[in-house]
């Protein structure tokens, strides 16, 4: 009799375990890079008519789609680490494009396979160190290319030699590039990453387990070059163009534009041919030749429209190989148990305020689509605008695996406004923001801010990592998200926020200090706090780094 009862409670234990193995959600996160949310029609904005991203609006539809996800440095390989390991730029290393992070810290995907998640990577990475600590993986070297692109991948063992396409790889690998322990594929990036997901889902993707896969995409990154198959989407279609792009108004500071706009020629790459360090004029090639005389603004809406086709191509490609994706997971009636994620690793500018690219604070940079399904407990057309942050992903996909978040990660799950749509009691009000890149590629000043529903207050301290004395001139802006949600007016210098302003800075300061932003070791905090209070003589100081500033870019761009 003791025997029997042993043998039967010995088999509920292995049924039980079983049950919760295959109950737990499967977990996908997608991934493209650059993808901008006022790109994705289910955000609106001025590119919806022109019905964009019809399977992620679907998503959004079965969903829940959030209103401000924001990063805490809008640029590729910060982004991508906060995500792995919870944590803020100053904290984990990867403040800028030449950081990494290492093995150890790959959190996110240890944490996952000891909640006994299956764990793969397909598509780009970004992060240097190989994501050895996923079950498997195929990653892009690098950016990796858009077309026949090569991938590292677990358990490969061929060379693959790939003709250098560009002078920057001319440069630095010579006439060929040696990529070991890789694979290549052929075809367009978007398609090979799709196809091996698929590959893995087929073949790889051990049943037995719940799966934790993040799907990356290449595209939109520039240079946007998309799949033959798209080179007459949107031929004849005249884009909208944001208001901004011509009109400045009283966006920016002495920081970003210089004293009497001196530095607006040299800050901010642009779609006109406004920023002399680098603009996309070279779109309007075409135009220019049969029109040498055409004016500044024919110039910059003929540019405007070439980018955002290219762009939106490239979109388009994201959009068609996600249903692929779903079409598979709804075949194999895995669409009911698994968390579907769509994001970016950040936002894009698409011609607001004459920018291209991202890395500035204002809102189209900061702003990351994010879309989460859920069929069970996720209630589809849902919607919230609670303040989360990228360093909260890993705590809420840990939380859909049963496992509590690590006292190192700075990030808290948000799995509750999915499933509610309420914010539970103490959530975070305010979201930071960091760039660290001062100047560096699109010339835009290095600058610390914060971001409540209500206010955005920036700081543009204008040095790099490691200086002690600003380069370009240091400055505040103000925005009120409420009244000015395009950011078209700063209130800096406005006395009616005085108190506002005061109230943001103590903020400010203290989720610094939450996140390990004030330490020391950096330099450029003696900046940070020698221009804090931006007092009269801070102003004149201002002036006179804008002057010697705009000198010293005037000598380098007169020819």
């Amino acid at each position: 009799m003791k025997i029997a009862l042993l043998i039967c409670l010995t088999l509920l234990a292995v049924v039980s375990t079983t049950c919760s193995e295959t109950t737990r959600p499967n977990i996908l996160f997608i991934m493209s890079d650059d993808h901008a949310s006022q790109a994705v029609g289910a955000y609106g904005g001025i590119l919806a008519p022109l019905n964009p991203t019809p399977v992620i609006d679907q998503l959004a539809r079965e969903g829940m789609l959030m209103e401000n996800v924001l990063a805490q440095n809008s640029i590729c390989t910060p982004s991508r680490a906060s995500i792995m390991t919870g944590q803020s730029s100053a904290v984990n290393g990867a403040t800028d494009l030449d950081k990494d992070i290492s093995l150890e810290q790959q959190y996110l995907a240890k944490e996952m396979r000891k909640a006994g998640y299956q764990t793969a990577v397909i598509g780009k990475w970004h992060l240097k160190e190989k994501p050895e600590t996923f079950d498997y993986y195929k990653v892009l070297v690098g950016q990796g290319h858009y077309s026949d692109p090569v991938f590292l991948e677990t358990g490969a063992t061929e060379t693959v030699i790939r003709p250098s396409s560009s002078a920057w790889e001319k440069n630095t690998f010579g006439p060929n590039i040696v990529f070991e322990n890789a694979v290549q594929m052929e075809g367009h990036s978007t398609d090979c990453v799709t196809d091996s997901a698929l590959d893995w889902f087929k073949h790889k993707r051990n049943k037995e387990k719940p799966f934790f896969l993040k799907l990356h995409y290449k595209a939109p990154h520039a240079s946007f070059k998309s799949a033959a198959r798209y080179n007459k989407y949107l031929n004849d279609i005249e884009i909208p163009e944001p208001e901004s792009l011509f009109k400045r108004g009283k966006h920016g500071s002495i920081a970003t534009r210089g004293h009497d706009d001196e530095l607006l020629p040299f800050l901010g790459a642009s779609i006109s041919p406004r920023c002399k360090p680098r603009n996309y004029l070279g779109l309007a090639k075409d135009l220019l030749k049969s029109n040498p005389s055409a004016s500044f603004e024919e110039i910059t809406s003929y540019a405007y429209q070439k980018y955002l086709t290219r762009y939106l191509r490239c979109v388009k490609g994201i959009d068609d190989n996600i249903q692929r994706v779903l079409d598979y997971l709804e075949a194999e009636g895995l669409d009911e148990n698994t968390v579907v994620i769509y994001t970016s690793d950040q936002g894009m500018y698409l011609g607001e305020h004459d920018y291209i690219d991202k890395r500035w604070g204002y809102e189209e940079g900061m702003r990351m689509p994010f879309i989460v399904r859920y069929p069970k407990t996720i209630p589809a057309g849902s919607r919230s605008d609670a303040i989360v942050e990228n360093i909260d992903f890993p705590a809420m996909l840990l939380d859909y695996a049963g496992v509590e978040t690590p006292d190192y990660m700075h990030g808290r799950s948000f799995r509750p406004i999915l499933e509610t749509g309420k914010e539970p009691s103490g959530w975070k009000q305010a979201a930071y923001y960091h760039y660290w890149m001062h100047l560096k590629h699109h010339f835009i000043p290095a600058h610390i801010g914060i971001r409540t529903k209500d206010y955005k207050l920036l700081f543009f301290y204008g040095c790099a990592e490691n200086a002690s004395e600003a380069h370009t001139p240091p400055a505040w802006e103000l925005y009120d998200m409420k009244r000015d949600p395009q950011e078209m007016n700063n209130l800096y210098d406005n006395p009616e926020y005085k108190d506002i302003i005061q109230t943001l800075k103590v903020e400010l300061k203290e989720l610094r200090q939450r996140y390990g932003e004030d330490n020391p070791k950096y330099n450029c905090n003696q900046v940070i706090n020698a221009f804090w209070d931006y007092d009269v003589q801070d102003r004149a100081l201002a002036i006179e780094i804008s002057h010697a500033f705009r000198d010293e870019m005037q000598t380098k761009y007169s020819k």
